[in-house]
């Protein structure tokens, strides 16, 4: 047995919730290789996958089986996006793909200029601005969510790109039933600037975290992640971009989990 194939009967054997996207061949193996932890062991086989597309360097922990992500019941979803909406489209398009059973009844977004309205627009799906200026605390503009979230029968909020500190009176609207989703892979790098954060620390990996939204933020249970190597070339915008990739992958993914352990 080659050594490559030694060290990918290792990780499965040894962490058998994380998933290689697309393995091929270590060509760079350290001496000591009892003595790595497991993300300098991950680290080593980042850098040794050199004959793939970087977009797919990712680990994912944990890795869902089928019957995990299957829900019985079609989960009514309000997003709340304050950006592009990119994430909010990787949803979608995992519904329209029948990789989650769930239906987005209305995006609610605060950014007047936010890009996610037209994407909701051309994918039929109601869009609401709610300009956060107009509002005189947190507390107003999530009762006028909430107000909104009720008009469409939402059971769901996912919060996809919200840059907005949301306060308790729409967690407890809909107690454990608020989604973020942060690019680190949380508890670090909280805040704002996470992507900024990771390449100031000189971390070797980072990634991102779908986790139940709490008063406290970026914290509340981790329900999936996922990893990706930090290059000594990398710039925020290049890491952001493949952080992002594996954001599309995990949310609907994370979606699906928080539905099937919280109801």
């Amino acid at each position: 047995m080659t050594i490559d194939r030694l060290i990918y009967c290792f990780i499965h054997l040894v962490f058998p919730q994380l998933r290689i996207w697309k393995y091929t061949n270590i060509k760079a193996i350290p001496n000591k290789t009892a003595e790595l932890t497991a993300a300098s062991l991950c680290c080593c086989i980042f850098r040794s996958l050199n004959c793939m597309d970087i977009q797919d360097l990712c680990l994912v922990i944990p890795q869902p089986s089928q019957q995990e992500l299957m829900l019985k019941r079609c989960l009514r979803l309000g997003i709340l996006a304050s950006g592009s909406g990119s994430n909010f489209e990787g949803i979608a398009q995992a519904i329209a793909a029948e990789e989650l059973n769930a239906k987005i009844q209305v995006v609610v977004y605060n950014n007047p200029e936010a890009k996610v309205a037209e994407r909701a627009k051309r994918l039929k799906i109601p869009a609401i601005l709610l300009n956060h200026r107009d509002y005189q605390s947190r507390e107003a503009l999530d009762q006028a969510i909430i107000k909104i979230f009720n008009q469409f029968s939402v059971e769901w909020v996912v919060m996809a790109g919200w840059m907005r500190i949301v306060t308790a009176v729409l967690l407890e609207a809909f107690p454990n039933r608020v989604l973020n989703i942060h690019p680190s892979l949380l508890p670090s790098f909280r805040g704002v600037r996470a992507v900024e954060q990771a390449l100031a620390a000189g971390v070797k990996l980072t990634g991102c975290t779908v986790h139940l939204a709490r008063l406290d933020i970026d914290s509340g249970p981790i329900l999936i992640q996922a990893a990706v190597p930090v290059f000594p070339n990398d710039t925020p915008a290049s890491l952001h971009a493949r952080i992002q990739v594996q954001e599309h992958k995990i949310f609907p993914q994370g979606i699906a989990l928080a539905a099937q352990k919280y109801g």
